[in-house]
This record gives structure tokens, C-alpha cells and sequence, in this order.
């Protein structure tokens, strides 16, 4: 076997996958894309080292410069989410998710979320990490219509069921959840309050949604990789009073090294939102709204039109009677409109391959400089494939046009010199 040939063969994977993504529109609302400063210091040195233990403590030497870093992303976190305390090692915003559970419960003990068909991510679920803790999970009553929770059904079932946690957020997040009225409920029985800000976390930077911390939340768990530009990764913001039990959770308990060339990127992501944040969720919000009209104007079933749609990143559209999302977000795929199927509130889950939802989110887009006419133009091309059942392949020529006009990164700084010179001047 040439060994070498397979190295090669990847190399030109990657380098086509590059060439490919170029040439699409990514709507998938997991995803954005980071900026040329925060790739430069992925490629770095830092992703060869090793940094256990906490800044100018660690059990390695060799991290002095490592240290500064880390130290630059935790102040920079504080300061944009006015939070009492910051863990930036979680690898992932699955493993925040079970660092929390770690720290807030112990085996046995309740906790509410929403149920999957409703929006939940996997991590919250008895068959993701609340199973690996062995908590028994109980879902968040939720308004099918509205697309949110049922605020007076949660009121009861937490003073019925005494949860140990009740944890908010979701993959599906059309609309702030009731952070405000399970506080209330949750100080009567002793609960904590905890909110999955994977998806929106680049919103609540740029204060256009809510503030779940302000809102009586104990902690906050999230990724950095979707609305929030960032490297992939996770991040946990809590009370003071909690940190310990939150920091020991993750390290030693989750964590060991935490992809330190990561935590760079981090750094620069924060300071970027600091300076861009607040114009950048703000067009993300604007974008969302407006594709979400256009699709529903064109005749898509557009969830929750009387209510504007969306106050986040996401557009979400039943498109059953259209052939299933599974089916639909493959033929958009031919046409390089990347989106993905997902289950919907009356979706049994057993029909994850072909669900009646299609999920789009705008923040890549935005990203690449895309406002409210570029919305427009994206949102006859998905009518064109969805219900004029064009050819994908004419379609995706138009879409790899259309790209040629958006390659530049927006909302970034044009060096990683910069953003440290930024982060300092922030810093004092």
C-alpha cells in the first residue's frame, strides 16, 4: 500500500471540499465560518502543545505565552457577557453540556429540557450525555404552534416533578425561552437554571435576543461555532458561587488538554464580537426575518408566520407535503443550497431520515457580507427547487455565480496582531 498516496488523496479531499464550499450557499445553523486571523493561529504551533492545570499553574512547562492567551480569552468572555465567572476548556458544546450535569447533578436526579422532536440537542436527551450522567431527563411542556415552551405548563410540571435542573436552549431556537418565570418557580423548590446558548450565543454577544444571566440563569453552556464565529469548541459562563464545581468538572473530570490552538481563535472571536458583534447579529436577525418572508411569500410552509417567523438565526419550514426534509435538503444539495432535515414537534423520531422540517440558518451568509436583497435572490432559488421542482443542476450553476460576488470574510479584523492590539486596548 502507498502510504504516501493515501496522504496525498486527503490532502486533495480537503483542497476540494475548499473549492466546493466556495461555491455553495451553507445554510446549515450549526455552522459559520471563522476569519482569516482566527485560521492563521488554528495553523500554529499551539495546536502541537499541551497545557494541563489552569494559566501560570499548570503541570507542563513551556506554556508562558500559552497562559497570556487563555487568560486574554477568560477576561474578554467576562467582558462580553458581563459574567462573573468564564471556562473556556470544554473541546465541544456537548462536553459543556456534561460538564454542568457533572458539576449540578449526581446520578439519579431529574432534570427538564425540551424533547428532541421539539428542538433539543441530542446532549440533553437520556440517550446523550444526561444519559451518560444518569439523569432522568423530563421535557419541557412546548407550544407546537409558537415553536416555544409552554410557559404555564413548565410552571406546573417543575413544582410537580421537582427537577434538580432545568435546562433551556435547543438546536431548533426560534424564540427566547422563559428564563425569567422558571427562576421564579425554580428558587421555590431549589432547582438550578441553565441555558444552552450553542445556537444563539453570537446573539446574546450582540445583545439582539436575551440575556440569560440578567434573566436569573446559573450558567450558561455553549459552543463557539455558530452564531458566535468561532473555532470549534465550548464554553461555560457562571455565578461566582458556582465556578469551582463548574472548573473541577471539566478539568481534571471531562477535559485534560483543551486544543489550546483552539482557545487562540477564541481570543480573537472575542474580540472581534466585542468590536463587530452587535452589527453582525443584528444583519444575522434582519437576514433571517427577510428569507423567511420571501420563502413564505413564494408559497413554503414557513413555521410561525404569525408571529414574524423568527428572533433568531434560524428559519424552519415544513415541507412534508413538499417530499420530506430528508429528501428535499438532498435535492437542494444538488444545487449547492446546503441545509439541513430535522425533526419537527409532531415528528415521531423515528423518522429522522425523512422528517417533515427543513432547518436554514443565515449567519455564514451574513458573514459573507449577504443583507435583505441577497435574501430575496436565495429564497427564489430554494422555491425554484422545492416547488417549481427545477433541475438542481441549473440551479447550481446560478448559485456558484451568485457565490463569485461573496468570498470575503465581514465582521473581522484583518490581522491576529490587530485583534490582540484590540483585546489589549479592552483590557486596559
Amino acid at each position: 500500500m502507498q502510504f504516501k498516496k493515501i496522504a496525498e488523496d486527503v490532502q486533495n479531499l480537503v483542497k476540494t471540499h475548499h473549492e466546493w464550499m466556495d461555491t455553495t450557499l451553507n445554510m446549515i445553523a450549526s455552522e459559520n465560518i471563522t476569519s482569516p486571523a482566527v485560521r492563521k493561529v488554528i495553523a500554529s504551533d499551539f495546536s502541537h502543545r499541551y497545557a494541563e492545570g489552569e494559566p501560570r499553574d499548570r503541570l507542563y512547562q513551556g506554556c508562558k505565552y500559552i497562559d497570556e492567551v487563555e487568560l486574554i480569552a477568560i477576561n474578554l468572555a467576562k467582558k462580553l457577557f458581563d459574567a462573573e465567572h468564564v471556562n473556556v476548556k470544554p473541546v465541544s458544546g456537548a462536553v459543556a453540556n456534561l460538564a454542568l450535569f457533572t458539576a449540578l447533578t449526581k446520578p439519579g436526579d431529574t432534570i427538564m429540557a425540551l424533547s428532541v422532536p421539539s428542538g433539543a440537542h441530542i446532549s440533553t436527551a437520556k440517550f446523550g450525555a444526561a444519559g451518560v450522567r444518569g439523569l432522568n431527563v423530563e421535557s419541557i411542556p412546548f407550544n407546537q404552534k409558537g415553536m416555544t415552551v409552554d410557559v404555564d405548563g413548565m410552571i406546573k410540571k417543575i413544582r410537580d416533578i421537582k427537577p434538580k435542573l432545568i435546562l433551556f436552549g435547543g438546536s431548533i431556537f426560534l424564540f427566547p425561552h422563559p428564563v425569567k418565570e422558571a427562576r421564579t418557580v425554580a428558587d421555590e423548590i431549589g432547582a438550578y437554571v441553565g441555558y444552552d446558548a450553542a445556537h444563539v450565543f453570537g446573539l446574546i454577544a450582540g445583545k439582539q435576543f436575551q440575556d440569560p444571566l440578567r434573566e436569573g440563569a446559573d450558567a450558561i453552556s455553549s459552543s463557539r461555532h455558530k452564531t458566535f464565529p468561532g473555532p470549534q469548541g465550548g464554553l461555560i459562563l457562571c455565578k461566582q458561587n458556582l465556578a469551582k464545581k463548574i472548573d473541577n468538572a471539566v478539568f481534571p473530570g471531562l477535559v485534560s488538554n483543551h486544543h489550546l490552538h483552539h482557545i487562540a481563535g477564541l481570543a480573537i472571536t472575542l474580540a472581534e464580537m466585542l468590536e463587530f458583534g452587535e452589527a453582525y447579529a443584528k444583519q444575522i436577525i434582519k437576514n433571517a426575518k427577510t428569507l423567511a418572508e420571501e420563502l413564505h411569500n413564494s408559497g413554503l410552509n414557513v413555521l410561525c408566520a404569525d408571529k414574524g417567523f423568527t428572533a433568531s438565526h434560524q428559519v424552519v419550514i415544513d415541507v412534508l407535503k413538499n417530499g420530506g426534509g430528508g429528501q428535499i435538503a438532498k435535492t437542494l444539495e444538488e444545487a449547492n443550497i446546503i441545509v439541513n432535515k430535522n425533526l419537527l414537534p409532531w415528528d415521531s423520531i423515528d423518522h429522522a431520515k425523512n422528517p417533515s422540517g427543513i432547518r436554514l440558518g443565515v449567519q455564514e451568509l451574513t458573514r459573507l457580507g449577504m443583507k435583505e436583497g441577497e435574501m430575496a435572490k436565495v429564497a427564489e432559488l430554494i422555491k425554484r427547487i422545492v416547488l417549481d421542482k427545477e433541475n438542481p443542476l441549473k440551479v447550481r450553476s446560478e448559485v456558484i455565480k451568485f457565490r463569485q460576488n461573496f468570498k470575503k470574510v465581514h465582521y473581522c479584523f484583518d490581522s491576529a496582531l490587530e485583534a490582540y492590539r484590540y483585546a489589549e486596548l479592552k483590557l486596559g
